[in-house]
């Protein structure tokens, strides 16, 4: 595996390009590796190399496409220590966190589209009617950088199982995790042309996949504001579009809850990513009359979440993704003091010497009116808002574009169930309960379109025909 080549048409090649990426650790603000940077003619060759692999796969049996998944997870699971350093090196965050959730849950994800798509409504038979799931064709996935292999596991794996092949541009910021994922695609065996990789600069690359007249849709995860740019350029030649958005999530903690339990889920939600998750419960909703009792327990257990160096297995919170992504987060810190939100936890942080480091931060005495509560920061911010009333917090939680993610934590399962039912959001966890692989994830509002994640997930890819044969 070399990184300074693209994988295209089932082969490893140089670029026509001719030009390359450094990759910087955000931890230590080294490059540690330089890899190959697509241009207008390689995404020109892997969209080719795609359609012309589409009608061979997409007429293969389920049983045999699901033959070769198998076998691609089998090589991906032998690339994990490899992987957990590239995830650590390329987006800084603290290796114990990185092994569970950023590769080892991927392998989870994985075997559930495997375990899924036996079972999927690909034929349905209506009265007087047969409507089939066709695979769409070619599938353009553009991927972030904030979970390097997750965000492509939930595009690649899903649009290969059904039958679509795909051209995948990873982010050029954590380039290096995903040559281990084409890497064990070529081990695997896949036809020529099921999965091509073309890593590269966003704008170039991006415009280019949008333009490709082979594409058939694009599958998409970054800001919303991006995401709309993505979507207008994809529609000039009527691409099929899904898009995974940005998100300012809800937390409402009732009356009487367990608030450290609550707390805790809050930070490890916030937290462990630096906050650079779109699902990030980032304005916690409490309730007024015990606002000084959950603020001292803020105090208490946020000392745990140690910012630092993350290759070590004690940090819990590394740095954020670079440069840029520190700015932002700190003009958000000092919008928010200028707004006048109180700085219960940390603050602004120090000129980022040796890393791109930010202690969280949480602000109390937050206003929904105020910018930190209402626009996506992606850093480690917490804004905390009080209320009065179920329906205040309710109000106070829908009073956003955004609606991907939500939660609410209280005494009694089911009154807390009902109150997640009010929130206007696409996932919405109650009482701290495990996420389910196999549900859909995506978001209501500015959040998105379509959907990523179990059968819903899966059929994205494809597109109903009806043939009526009474």
């Amino acid at each position: 595996m070399d990184l300074k080549k693209l994988y295209i048409d089932g082969q490893w090649v140089a670029p026509l390009s001719g030009q390359y990426i450094d990759v910087e650790n955000p931890a230590t603000k080294e490059t540690f590796a330089t890899v190959a940077a697509a241009g207008e003619q390689d995404v020109a060759a892997a969209a080719l190399a795609a359609a012309k692999a589409f009608p061979a796969w997409a007429a293969r049996p389920m049983e045999e496409r699901i033959d070769f998944m198998r076998k691609l997870l089998k090589e991906l699971i032998q690339f994990e220590p490899q992987m957990v350093d590239a995830v650590v090196n390329e987006l800084g965050i603290p290796v114990s966190f990185v092994k569970t959730n950023h590769i080892g849950y991927q392998f989870v994800r994985t075997q559930s589209y495997i375990d899924l798509a036996p079972k999927l409504p690909l034929v349905e038979k209506l009265p007087q009617s047969v409507v089939y799931r066709r695979p769409l064709g070619v599938i353009g996935c553009i991927t972030p950088w904030n979970y390097p292999l997750g965000q492509i596991i939930q595009k690649v794996i899903p649009a290969i199982l059904v039958g679509a092949t795909v051209v995948l541009k990873p982010s050029q910021s954590t380039p290096v995790t995903a040559y281990y994922l084409a890497e064990a695609f070529d081990r695997a065996g896949f036809p020529k042309g099921v999965f091509n990789f073309i890593p590269g600069r966003s704008g170039e690359i991006g415009n280019a996949i949008c333009d490709d007249p082979n594409i058939s849709m694009i599958s998409f995860t970054g800001s919303t504001k991006a995401g709309i740019k993505v979507s207008q350029r994809a529609l000039a030649t009527m691409k099929r579009i899904s898009m995974e958005l940005g998100g300012k999530s809800p937390f409402i903690i009732l009356p009487g809850a367990d608030y450290e339990k609550a707390v805790r889920m809050c930070f490890n939600s916030l937290l462990l990513n630096s906050g650079q998750t779109c699902t990030a419960l980032s304005r916690l909703i409490i309730p007024k009359e015990a606002k000084a009792e959950i603020e001292q327990i803020i105090l208490k257990v946020l000392p745990e979440y140690t910012v630092g160096d993350p290759t070590l297995e004690t940090t819990k919170v590394g740095a954020v993704a670079s440069k840029e992504q520190w700015n932002i987060v700190d003009s958000y810190i000092a919008k928010g003091i200028e707004e006048g939100a109180t700085v219960l936890a940390g603050g602004r942080p120090e000129p980022p010497e040796k890393g791109y480091f930010i202690n969280p931060t949480v602000f109390t005495d937050v206003t929904n009116d105020m910018t930190i509560a209402q626009e996506e920061i992606f850093g480690p911010v917490l804004c905390v808002l009080t209320y009065e009333g179920v329906d205040q917090a309710l109000a106070i939680a829908n009073d956003t574009k955004y609606g991907l993610n939500g939660a609410v934590w209280g005494p009694d399962k089911e009154e807390a169930t009902k109150v997640a039912e009010g929130i206007l959001s696409g996932n919405i966890y109650v009482n701290g309960s495990p996420r389910d692989v196999t549900a859909p994830f995506g978001g209501f509002k500015d959040s998105g379109l379509g959907r990523e994640g179990g059968k819903d997930g899966m059929l994205e890819f494809t597109e109903p025909q009806a043939i009526f044969n009474a």
